[in-house]
């Protein structure tokens, strides 16, 4: 017990938590932007695998990893606004169109991989590229702090500033506020000459564009290949994330790290004498508790409302 709380409280723990938390919190931020516009994009895991396999395909022809982080980000960008097209002009409800893209992109990945390498399942003959490190100055010669934060991925710090990226235009600048408009109340927003499709279309597009960057990074970052259906649910997690943190960026930034944590954790776990069964649950059962924490807080927040209401009432 004592080797593997010390193992947890490691250097390597906390780098490693970082590491698995970006792409997880990527995905959480695109859903903030798409719930905040009434649009939930269930979509987020094929999003996920679309910019995953683009990314892999497209570095290991161009031999550029930024081409490939490119492409992926323009595709996975295109396909959320395809998935908006069919639930805001053509009326198709927006949890079948997610559905329908996350079951499209997991063989549909898998086929184009076939196509381009001849391989199934995984890019194994693929001369993919894979974006850089950054050694952070100064911080780097900070003890154990240093260890933790430097040396990580570019996507993983350019996920920490999208933290406050998206913050800064939910609620600091006038489109952001339009978007929010939209969601909590679309008549009122159309009332006033806001377009209700343009700013969903436009949130959609961002919700896109963010997974884009969790994808590709599983395919270019975190590992240096694409195998099927690698993003193992961190799409679903990431909605997980924006619900409890509240669909705010800091909150979410938060959930998102307590996630990172459990996949961490499930990580270190294969390394012990731990059924590998019980180790993948890890994160998943780490979903479902805080997903029912989260749902019991606000069955007592609206009980609360109820009682409130009756004595102004009374």
């Amino acid at each position: 017990m004592g080797s593997t709380l010390k193992g947890i409280f490691s250097v390597g723990f906390g780098y490693s938590m970082l590491r698995v938390t970006t792409p997880i919190l990527f995905a959480a931020l695109g859903a903030v932007v798409s719930e905040k516009a009434g649009a939930v994009n269930i979509g987020l895991e094929g999003l996920m695998l679309i910019s995953g396999v683009t990314g892999v395909i497209v570095s290991a022809w161009t031999q550029s990893a930024w081409l490939g982080l490119l492409a992926g980000l323009v595709l996975a960008v295109l396909f959320a606004l395809f998935m908006g097209y069919f639930h805001i002009k053509l009326g198709t409800d927006m949890v079948l169109a997610g559905i329908a893209m996350n079951v499209i992109a997991s063989g549909g990945t898998v086929f184009a991989l076939f196509v381009a390498s001849g391989d199934r399942g995984i890019s194994s003959s693929l001369a993919s590229k894979v974006l850089p490190t950054v050694e952070l100055p100064l911080i780097n010669k900070i003890p154990v702090i240093g260890p933790i934060l430097s040396g990580h991925n570019v996507l993983t710090y350019f996920a920490l500033l999208a933290v406050v990226g998206v913050w800064y235009f939910l609620y600091r600048t006038p489109l952001g506020l339009r978007l929010r408009a939209v969601g909590e109340s679309p008549d009122s927003a159309d009332s006033v000459g806001i377009s209700v499709s343009k700013m969903r279309f436009l949130a959609l597009g961002i919700s896109g564009f963010l997974a884009g960057f969790g994808g590709c990074h599983l395919s270019m970052g975190y590992v240096s290949w694409f195998s099927r259906d690698m993003t193992a649910g961190r799409g679903f997690i990431g909605l997980a994330a924006s619900a409890l943190g509240g669909v705010h960026p800091i909150g979410t930034a938060i959930a998102s790290l307590f996630f990172g944590f459990a996949d961490a954790l499930s990580n270190y776990m294969q390394s012990l004498s731990i059924p590998s069964e019980f180790v993948q649950m890890i994160p998943y059962l780490a979903t479902v508790a805080a997903l029912g924490v989260f749902a019991r807080r606000q069955m007592s927040r609206e009980r609360k409302g109820k009682k409130q209401a009756g004595r102004e009432v009374a």
